[in-house]
Formats: C-alpha cells, structure tokens, sequence
C-alpha cells in the first residue's frame, strides 16, 4: 500500500486508502474462487464427464449419418445391379426360347446347354426376388 499525502500535513487520504482496501478486498475474492474451483475435483469431473458425453454424442450422430449415406449408396447399386441382372436374364431367356423353338431336334440331341441356361435363369431370378425381399 501506498501512502498518499493529503492536504492534512503528511496523513493519508481516507478515501484513497478506503478505495485501495475495497479494490484488494475484490482482487482476493476472485483469487479465493478461483482456487476453490480449481480445488472443486467433483465439480471438475463432473464438467469433464459433461465434455466427454457430448463429444461421444456427436461422434456417434456422425458415425450413424455415415452409414445412412453408405447404405443409400449401396442400396442404389443393388438396384441398379438387380435391373441389369433381370435385363440379362429377359434377353438370354428369349434368346434361348427362340433357339429352342428354332432347333427342337437340337435341343433335345444336347440338353445340356439348355438345362445350363435355365439353371441360370433360375439363379438370377432367385437372386431379384431375394434383393427385393431386403429392401421391404
């Protein structure tokens, strides 16, 4: 503390000095809560355990949008693999028709080919009607 010389022959001024008592009596107040909040270990787990709790939630919020859009995706693919699967199976469906109605004798000479492509027909409408039963 400094001494300040008033008008009264070398005395302090009152209220110089009630004015630095009041700002010191401030500045320790805020001293003393800062250190029972840095001697609050509860209060400070419990803020730690607030921050950790919140950074999980929004980690878990990104991870499920990330695998939102993963499905999409693979949903679109699937799709689009099912209906070129379908438009392979329509065309080689008719193309054996057409042969078979073509080549009867052939046909029944070699029913291999012919059992070959109609165990795939077979397999790829099983394979539709098993991506179509998923997406229900």
């Amino acid at each position: 503390m400094s001494q300040k010389n008033g008008s009264a022959g070398g005395r302090p001024d009152v209220a110089a000095l009630r004015a630095e008592i009041a700002q010191t009596r401030a500045e320790l107040g805020e001293t003393v809560q800062a250190l029972a909040a840095k001697a609050d270990v509860k209060a400070r787990a419990r803020e730690q355990v607030e921050q950790t709790r919140a950074k999980m939630k929004a980690q878990a919020a990104e991870a499920t949008e990330k695998v939102r859009e993963a499905a999409h995706l693979a949903s679109g693919k699937v799709r689009g693999a099912a209906h070129l699967a379908s438009d392979r199976a329509r065309g080689t469906a008719a193309h054996a028709s057409d042969r078979a109605s073509n080549t009867p004798q052939q046909a029944r000479n070699n029913p291999i080919p012919l059992a070959v492509v109609l165990a795939g027909v077979v397999a790829v409408v099983g394979v539709i009607l098993i991506v179509r039963g998923r997406r229900r």
